[in-house]
């Protein structure tokens, strides 16, 4: 006999304790497996940001504009390969079928050259440029809104007044995870020209710019700002790292929340184990006491009662793990990735927090084992063989 057959043995003496552990290990996991997906795919937007990107807003708040013109002093920088300019919009959808999506007004010329992972067909791209009104949505807005190629689309917004009226030339994908693919790009000068617009008239929101040597991003960020800081509307240039970081500010709190929550599940986890496994070995305590008396140590004890705790935390972890996948990333990740684009364009979970899981249900396992396990150890032999309960 050794240990593992001793602990394997042992696990279902007491079926129903040791199978309601087992699925409360396995729930533990799925539960704190969900949470730390919801912190990863909050920020898998910063995580997969462009290296060679820069971002330049309005000093004083990304809510403010900048002048249009500065654009052209922001090109003639030594060391910029291509820059465009946005201005939000912020869509709203007349029949409610989605309650508000991230819309703006971009260069028909070089935002797509800049932002190249929101990947459109060049047909298609090449009709935006001579379509003055002409829309190029996400694959899962265009699907939410049921539109295709080639259809009218109304929006409305609640910055601009009235009915916006476009015709959708393309539609693009998302090569990387940080695209939001619930977003509708249209053209500048479309926007520029409309009287309704007349207060943004010559204004952009926000700046993007691609540098030949990332490694220079830093210095071209303080070159940037430089130019402009003598003028009405000073800047504030950073990495496009940083500038989707400064987004997620606003919800620092809730996500460190969730870093508790999670402990505290897992210390919930911890705490039930450790009751079944002190059940077990009080009840086996005059077990215990014969395999001392017929010449097993006391690292035997030790050994018997931590194996069983580890398999039983394993066999929960492993469960945990595979439901995990089972629910996240084959059935709810695909529902959020499409019903919640703007929040979460990419909703899996990664390995990294699988294997995370199931080391800490590990981990946890010999740590609910370690005071039962000792105090086992620890008994007389004469005291051991006394116990009949």
């Amino acid at each position: 006999m050794n240990l593992a057959t001793y602990a394997r043995r042992n696990m279902f003496r007491r079926r129903w304790r040791t199978i309601l552990t087992i699925v409360v290990i396995a729930l533990t996991v799925v539960i704190f497996s969900a949470i730390r997906t919801v912190v990863v795919a909050w920020s898998a937007g910063a995580d997969e940001a462009a290296q060679d990107r820069l971002a330049t807003r309005h000093k004083v708040s990304i809510t403010m504009q900048l002048p249009k013109r500065y654009i052209d002093d922001v090109r003639a920088i030594p060391g910029i390969k291509a820059a465009s300019w946005a201005v939000w919009f912020g869509g709203k959808d007349p029949k409610k079928r989605i309650p508000f999506f991230a819309t703006f007004a971009a260069d028909q010329h070089t935002w797509f050259d800049v932002i190249d992972e929101m990947k459109v067909p060049a047909a298609q791209l090449a009709e935006w440029k001579t379509t003055a009104n002409g829309a190029i949505l996400g694959d899962v807005l265009a699907k939410t809104l049921e539109v295709k190629v080639g259809d009218r689309l109304v929006i409305t917004s609640d910055i601009y007044p009235g009915d916006w009226e476009f015709k959708v030339v393309g539609i693009y994908e998302a090569t990387r995870k940080s695209v939001d693919r619930n977003t509708m790009v249209f053209r500048w000068d479309f926007f520029n020209n409309d009287p309704r617009a007349s207060f943004s008239r010559e204004q952009i929101g926000w700046m993007m710019s691609r540098v030949s040597d990332p490694r220079k991003g830093a210095e071209l960020s303080r070159q940037i700002d430089k130019i402009f800081d003598e003028r009405d509307d000073q800047t504030m240039t950073m990495s496009e790292r940083a500038f989707q970081l400064s987004f997620l500010g606003a919800f620092s709190a809730i996500l460190k929340a969730f870093d508790w929550i999670s402990v505290g599940i897992l210390l919930i986890m911890a705490l039930i184990l450790a009751n079944s496994i002190a059940m077990n070995v009080r009840e086996r305590t005059h077990e215990y006491g014969v395999l001392r008396a017929v010449g097993f140590s006391a690292g035997h004890v030790r050994g018997f009662i931590l194996g069983e705790s580890v398999l039983i935390a394993a066999l929960g972890g492993v469960i945990g793990v595979a439901l995990t996948v089972v629910l996240i990333n084959g059935l709810l990740g695909p529902v959020i990735e499409e019903s919640m684009a703007a929040f979460f364009p990419y909703f899996r979970t990664p390995p990294s927090v699988l294997l995370m899981a199931l080391g800490l249900a590990l981990a946890l396992g010999v740590a609910a084992a370690v005071l039962p396990a000792r105090r086992a150890s620890r008994l007389k032999v004469t005291d051991a063989l006394r116990r009949l309960d």
